[in-house]
């Protein structure tokens, strides 16, 4: 789950919406059991807080994540954080990172550390929370080295899958291990759910990817539904020392695995092919004086086995790229077994095949910004940008996601967000900023207005006691949110600009590739900052050559600069251009560069105190007459 998800925090009431967010999910596909709590990447990098800071630049703090995980807690839901080892060209942490991890999560009342890029998290992490008197659990990305499964209680299963289903190797070694099979791209989810099933491990339910949105079809939902119901119904067999996976069946493409425990035994089964199973499905051996009785769990009714001799045959009828599930038992089916079959008797009534299986795209919109008062003359520090038609050409930067049908931003001549995006225009006059706003402009404001974010956090982050650094006034303003943007543009006559106002003001009407033409050259934008900690940017008018064909300044290599924002059902996200000085090292994971003029990069928005950011400023623009 993304921090950034609307369902799970409201940034107009400023606060955290865990039911509504929970709920939403129950009502689509039976809910969740634990969630992995997003709060970095792909933001992290765009300034040099660490993994820990970002965490703790939620709303709230500290405290707020803490009762949002007691939200959680509350209706029964686990909750875990990432943790990123690669995220070593950030603020370094005052302790150790096994320490500093264990802390944090002990702090907010965490459950557990999903360890992002690993293939097995080091024993350390396990014996830092242990020793502060909070275990947690940990659960590598990739596979984890036999040993490690003492320590590595969970992992993700990133797998391909074959027509027969595979033995997990990790459930296999040791059955209470809990695998979440993940398959974040895939947009059809059959056989992520069905190898869960057949192996009694678990599913990472992800939608919303890096705000990315791949939601679960209908029909996958349906399924989850009902997979998840008898998996929780049954959840002390799969862990079961005797599992017998690929248990003998009678039809192709139809595959079980047994579970048995003490004197029950519960068989979880997939059928593989595209067409229904119907009638005689698998053989039980029947025991003379034992009395067992046999119920199919997945339609919720009791079965009569043939006998035929020692063996009994069962009959029941899997739907295409269904599931079943059988309970054997000597005894009455406890009452909370009973509630689970008459449930699912209700869902399977009627059948997968009634519920959509076509994927969509979740379509965005962009927001409105209102104009301004038109005015004839060149403002103040203004210049003047002629308009008149534009070939808007420009491209997103997101690491992942390829060419995906829903990654980026949906402008609203489009019909579905994409990363390419190319559109004849016909651009009007306006005035824009020659400067970035100025740390000097941003305390004018101030003292007119005595304006206050409500979210105070980071606000200002690098002033101090309502002061900007000595020999800063004529350095862009940084850690101010789009709210606190809009508010100086609003007390200035100005607004914000598009983001194709700000690209026609840096490369003009030629296409060129930077401001000053189709060459890079270092020399006209601020040195590249590798360092930990962030020096600042440096002053707007330190780099004369860095002109655009109209004038404009300080366009890219200094502060992302705030444009436009974008909305769809789930994500709030900003368009910002430009480009920054700060480039953390050691990974290709922080947040991505967009120096040319055909570039552009998104940052996910949650709260005006996680989005302000050292590295992001803004400059304003002006409707002409």
């Amino acid at each position: 789950m993304m921090v950034h998800d609307r369902y799970f925090y409201d940034p107009v009431a400023g606060r955290y919406t865990v039911d509504r967010y929970l709920d939403d999910l129950e009502k689509r596909y039976g809910g969740i059991d634990a969630v992995l709590v997003w709060a970095t990447y792909p933001n992290m990098g765009i300034d040099d807080r660490n993994q820990l800071e970002m965490v703790e630049s939620m709303p709230g703090g500290v405290e707020g994540v803490r009762q949002m995980v007691a939200d959680f807690h509350r209706r029964g839901v686990r909750v875990l954080f990432p943790m990123m080892m690669w995220d070593e060209g950030t603020h370094a942490p005052s302790q150790s990172w096994p320490d500093a991890i264990a802390a944090l999560m002990k702090q907010t009342g965490a459950d557990g550390i999903n360890g992002d890029t690993q293939d097995g998290v080091p024993l350390g992490f396990s014996l830092a929370a242990e020793k502060i008197g909070h275990p947690l659990v940990f659960q590598p990305e990739g596979s984890p080295s036999d040993e490690a499964l003492a320590w590595n209680v969970m992992n993700w299963g990133q797998y391909s899958f074959p027509f027969l289903p595979m033995v997990d190797k990790y459930k296999w070694l040791e059955p209470r291990h809990m695998v979440n099979i993940s398959d974040r791209w895939n947009l059809d989810k059959t056989s992520d759910l069905q190898f869960a099933f057949f192996n009694g491990v678990g599913w990472e339910s992800w939608e919303n990817i890096w705000g990315i949105w791949n939601g679960i079809t209908p029909r996958d939902a349906e399924a989850t539904r009902r997979v998840a119901a008898i998996e929780r119904a049954v959840a002390p067999f799969l862990a079961s020392p005797d599992w017998e996976p690929l248990y003998p069946m009678r039809n192709f493409g139809v595959y079980a695995s047994r579970w048995p425990l003490e004197k029950q035994t519960v068989w979880t089964i997939v059928n593989r092919t595209d067409y229904n199973i119907a009638g005689r499905q698998m053989d039980v051996f029947v025991k003379p004086g034992m009395g067992m009785r046999y119920f199919d769990l997945y339609h919720g009714v009791e079965l009569k086995p043939d006998v035929e001799g020692p063996v009994g045959v069962l009959s029941l009828d899997i739907e295409p790229n269904g599931y079943g599930a059988i309970l054997e038992t000597p005894d009455e089916p406890t009452d909370a077994l009973k509630t689970t079959m008459k449930k699912m008797a209700g869902l399977t009534a009627k059948p997968l095949a009634a519920f959509s299986h076509e994927w969509k795209v979740l379509p965005q919109s962009i927001v409105p910004i209102p104009a301004t008062k038109p005015t004839a003359d060149t403002p103040d520090g203004m210049v003047r940008i002629p308009g008149g038609d534009f070939d808007f050409k420009v491209r997103g930067t997101e690491i992942e996601g390829d060419s995906m049908n829903g990654l980026d931003v949906q402008y609203p001549w489009e019909d579905s967000p994409r990363r390419f995006h190319e559109h004849k225009m016909q651009i009007k006059p306006y005035f824009i900023d020659k400067f970035p706003v100025t740390n000097a402009q941003f305390k004018q404001f101030l003292d007119a207005t005595h304006y206050a974010p409500r979210d105070k956090i980071n606000f200002l982050r690098d002033w101090k006691d309502g002061a900007y650094p000595q020999g800063w006034d004529t350095r862009p303003v940084t850690w101010v949110s789009m709210e606190d943007a809009r508010a100086y543009a609003q007390w200035a006559g100005k607004r914000l600009p598009h983001e194709w106002e700000w690209q026609l003001a840096a490369q003009g009407t030629d296409g060129r590739v930077y401001p000053w033409g189709n060459q890079w050259q270092a020399p006209n934008v601020p040195s590249l900052d590798q360092d930990r900690i962030m020096r600042g940017p440096d002053p707007v008018d330190a780099h004369p050559l860095g002109a655009s064909p109209y004038g404009v300044m300080d366009m890219v290599g200094n502060v992302w600069q705030w444009t436009d924002e974008f909305t769809d059902e789930h994500t709030r996200a900003a368009i910002v251009r430009g480009g920054e000085y700060y480039q953390p090292q050691g990974s290709v994971w922080y947040f991505p560069q967009a120096l040319r003029n055909d570039d552009h990069s998104k940052v996910l928005l949650m709260a005006p105190g996680y989005d302000r950011s050292g590295g992001v400023g803004f400059r304003c623009v002006k409707d002409a007459q």
